[in-house]
């Protein structure tokens, strides 16, 4: 594995675990075994090491749904499988999920003084995909803002609550749940465009 790869994700991990504020240049360096001074090197500050981590996963995302699109017949089937694919690979990579959660929860000090959002072009990628998907029923970026935010709001919130939910319900309740979830997803994103 490449090296920045390597760095970006063990702090993905440790983001995700701790949150922005939670973690220090000097515990990622301490994960890889290197010296502070070392991680500073290749990244310059905690703040853009994070950078790096919210832009690695935008182009990951940009990239998948470019993809996506393309091997799609029209723009709802691309939107909707640009959403269905959103939503595995928060499961497959569950600390992209509370990075990005945690993004939105923990980022009001920050927010004010932000140069760079990472994620704004994905965001903005997927309003345009929903206003094409559902020109009579969306009639601006406003309202394709809107249904964009609530689905994927409604994903990050159950796949970050799998840990509470399974001590909650126990693991037998949460695979029924998640087997019931898929299909009401779905039914969601089909509503909002309808």
């Amino acid at each position: 594995m490449e090296t920045k790869t390597r760095f970006i994700e063990t702090a993905t991990r440790l983001f995700a675990e701790r949150g922005y504020y939670g973690v220090s240049i000097a515990a990622v360096a301490n994960e890889l075994a290197l010296t502070k001074q070392a991680l500073l090197h290749h990244f310059g500050s905690k703040e853009k090491l994070y950078g790096e981590v919210l832009q690695t996963i935008s182009n990951r995302l940009m990239e998948d749904m470019s993809r996506i699109v393309q091997a799609s017949e029209n723009p709802r089937e691309g939107f909707e499988a640009c959403l269905m694919y959103f939503y595995d690979a928060l499961q497959s990579r569950p600390d992209d999920t509370l990075v990005l959660m945690r993004e939105l929860l923990d980022n009001k000090q920050r927010a004010e003084n932000a140069k760079t959002w990472y994620l704004k072009p994905f965001l903005d990628s997927l309003c345009d995909m929903a206003l094409a998907a559902s020109p009579k029923r969306l009639k601006n970026q406003a309202q394709a803002f809107v249904v964009v935010y609530q689905i994927l709001g409604a994903m990050k919130y159950f796949l970050v609550s799998e840990p509470t939910l399974v001590q909650m319900f126990g693991s037998k309740n949460w695979k029924a749940f998640t087997e019931h979830y898929e299909p009401e997803l779905r039914a969601l994103i089909a509503a909002r465009l309808d």
